[in-house]
């Protein structure tokens, strides 16, 4: 199988959630681009993948650099504006239940964007796109250890941002 043959089953099998993982990154849905560029980048770079991860987690590690790069180019300030909400509202949900839950994530994207940025990285690795705590040690570079103490340390300080907001909101609910 050839370079772009393996690619395109690639974009076909994880294109969706790089897009994901960019989209909630950069806080834009018009991300296409993006996904492009990490497409593009891990096409030219093939040839120094040594398959010791699996392709997605070395395609998200490419699209959280090409995301970086974004910001810094754009020098965004916020990170998850209120058109992300539609991605995340479920087809499942009562129409009043999704407008609990679409208000609540408002308030835990606003609480996020507060968070330092390793914190925000790895709740949207971990909880947004559930990406494991292996893959997500490789793509951020860290030990498997930093990821869970960040993680823990990321959920608690969310959960004070989003107690100084007067509200109780389950995360769990409102991210998934």
């Amino acid at each position: 199988m050839d370079s772009d043959d393996r690619i395109e089953r690639w974009f076909q099998q994880y294109g969706n959630d790089i897009y994901n993982y960019l989209a909630y990154f950069t806080g834009r849905r018009d991300v296409e681009d993006l996904v492009q560029e990490v497409f593009t980048k891990a096409l030219r770079s093939l040839s120094s993948y040594e398959g010791r991860a699996q392709p997605k987690t070395w395609l998200l590690t490419i699209a959280r650099h090409a995301a970086i790069d974004y910001r810094r180019r754009q020098k965004m300030m916020d990170w998850f504006p209120e058109n992300v909400l539609r991605l995340l509202t479920s087809k499942e949900r009562t129409p009043e239940k999704a407008l609990v839950l679409k208000e609540q994530l408002q308030e835990v994207y606003e609480a996020m964007n507060h968070l330092k940025s390793t914190y925000r990285e790895v709740l949207i690795l971990r909880l947004i796109e559930g990406v494991s705590t292996v893959e997500t040690a490789e793509i951020l570079g860290w030990s498997e250890a930093k990821v869970s103490t960040t993680l823990h340390r990321a959920i608690k300080e969310l959960q004070k941002q989003m107690g100084n907001s007067g509200r109780e909101v389950n995360l769990h609910d409102a991210i998934f």
